[in-house]
């Protein structure tokens, strides 16, 4: 079996490009030192199958024979990452092929990176096929959204062991240069498939990498050579239009640089892109006005649900002044009457939300205005989503939702179906614990459709897009009302 085993996956490498002719040999070798084995004879693989299928095959031989020590989700991972490092090629070679592609074109370059990084099985496109997504019409145009089923659960044996492996801060985050080829340990993913490519941004030393979850076409991340905190400032501005100079067929943006309006990784200077069109840069604007000393450039506030401010021209030095006007303008402006405080007992609240694209052959920087204050009302934040909104979505808003796509949590998949059967059955929603939270929210719309089997799935999608649209209007700090847009007015006159 396990010799059929090593067949396949080293003709998958063949295939893929991953194993040349030169190294199979050693390859097959490193293979069976992994399973112990001593001998080995090839055989003729007719039939591919998918590489999750070898390689789950591949982690239940090595439980059998007490290679692997748990057959946990978390081990199971830990196994078959180290199994495709014996196929991956050095950093050296994917960076030398990276560079060549590059100097003919960018998009060749990027191409070669994600199908690699997709061959390796460092993004699991097995488990990603499984995220359940669509897209809901709204006032603000089509706006996407993710069930996102990618993650696997831990089991409750790998939790309570990860709390007993002491850890050693290396690598010191996930977002670490150190990750490139780390074997990882219970509390720590293996990377030993994981490659990086060097990129430079102001003068510094960033490295482009995807999401091994991609949330979206080609999500990348583009990361700091130092571990060091999120900051947005004209540095930013200027690496986030310097990274789509680089590669104009890519989207860069960066999470806000403080707590609640920020990302999950706060800790790690980083950004993320990718090679998707967003619905955020779809949205027109609304309307348009001149900041004085920058009428070169075109400036207005977008038709979308959060508080966006678009910087439009051909130099990108400038647009990154006028951005870093805008923001020491919004670092320090209060609105009592608008609820818009920039700071509170000498904690800050104003910052920005940068993302930066082409718009044909214009450079284009959307501005999202963020704040965190927080009230005893409001603990969460008060431009965060309510909380009748919170059973479908509590996280933090960052920056793939400020784009107009709703990362949700897995649970959904499951009460979303529950939902379902109790009402095409009309059973009471609030007799069950698990799915009483949404029985207002039902409640609000379900006279307004006649329901059939045929029908239910669409309907729960599309009334879920339209909460999606609420957390974004919670999260701005300008209503789209008369008053929000007076409110908004008020700050564009202080630039």
């Amino acid at each position: 079996m396990i010799n059929t085993l090593i067949n396949e996956l080293v003709v998958y490498g063949l295939k893929c490009g991953l194993v040349s002719e030169d190294d199979q040999i050693f390859v097959t070798n490193q293979l069976l030192d992994l399973f112990r084995l001593s001998e080995f004879h090839e055989e003729e693989i007719l039939n591919s199958r998918p590489l999750a299928e070898i390689l789950e095959n591949m982690v239940s031989y090595a439980h059998q024979q007490g290679i692997l020590e748990e057959d946990t989700i978390t081990w199971k991972d830990l196994f078959d990452t180290r199994i495709m490092g014996l196929l991956t090629p050095l950093p050296s070679v994917v960076r030398a092929r990276f560079r060549s592609l590059y100097q003919e074109d960018s998009k060749k370059a990027t191409d070669y990176f994600y199908k690699l990084s997709q061959d390796t099985n460092y993004i699991r496109t097995d488990r990603i096929a499984k995220d359940e997504k669509w897209v809901t019409d709204t006032e603000y145009g089509p706006i996407d959204i993710t069930i996102n089923l990618s993650k696997p659960e831990k089991d409750p044996r790998d939790i309570a062991r990860a709390g007993a492996v002491k850890s050693t801060g290396y690598p010191n985050c996930l977002l670490c240069k150190e990750n490139e080829g780390f074997a990882g340990n219970l509390s720590h993913p293996a990377r030993q498939n994981h490659r990086v490519i060097p990129i430079k941004l102001g003068g510094e030393q960033y490295f482009l990498q995807y999401s091994p979850y991609v949330y979206y076409n080609e999500h990348c991340i583009i990361f700091n050579e130092a571990h060091r905190p999120m900051k947005i400032d004209q540095a930013v501005f200027k690496k986030l239009l310097e990274f789509v100079k680089m590669f104009p067929h890519y989207t860069a943006g960066s999470n806000a640089d403080l707590p609640i309006v920020g990302g999950s990784i706060l800790s790690h200077d980083h950004f993320q892109g990718g090679g998707y069109v967003f619905a955020m840069a779809k949205a027109p604007y609304e309307s348009k006005f001149v900041i004085p000393g920058y009428e070169d450039l075109t400036a207005g506030i977008v038709r979308w649900p959060m508080s966006v401010i678009r910087l439009r021209g051909t130099d990108t030095e400038r647009i990154a002044l006028a951005a870093d006007h805008i923001l020491t303008a919004w670092r320090g402006y209060t609105d009592k009457e608008a609820f818009i405080f920039s700071e509170t007992d000498g904690t800050p609240h104003n910052t920005i939300t940068p993302i930066a694209r082409m718009h044909e052959d214009l450079y284009e920087l959307d501005l999202v205005l963020r704040n965190n204050i927080t009230t005893d009302e409001c603990p969460w934040g008060v431009y965060h989503p309510s909380a009748d909104l919170h059973h479908i979505k509590k996280e933090n808003i960052g920056l793939i939702e400020v784009m107009g796509l709703a990362v949700l949590p897995a649970r959904l998949k499951k009460e979303m179906a529950l939902l379902e059967q109790y009402i095409l059955e009309k059973q009471d929603i609030r007799s069950n614990p698990e799915i009483e939270k949404h029985a207002d929210w039902v409640d609000a719309w379900i006279g307004s459709y006649e329901i059939t089997e045929e029908n239910i799935h669409t309907i729960l999608q599309k009334e879920i897009g339209k909460v999606f649209v609420r957390v974004l209007e919670c999260a701005g700090v300008y209503k789209n009302t008369e008053e929000g847009r007076i409110a908004f007015g008020r700050f564009i006159k202080t630039l």
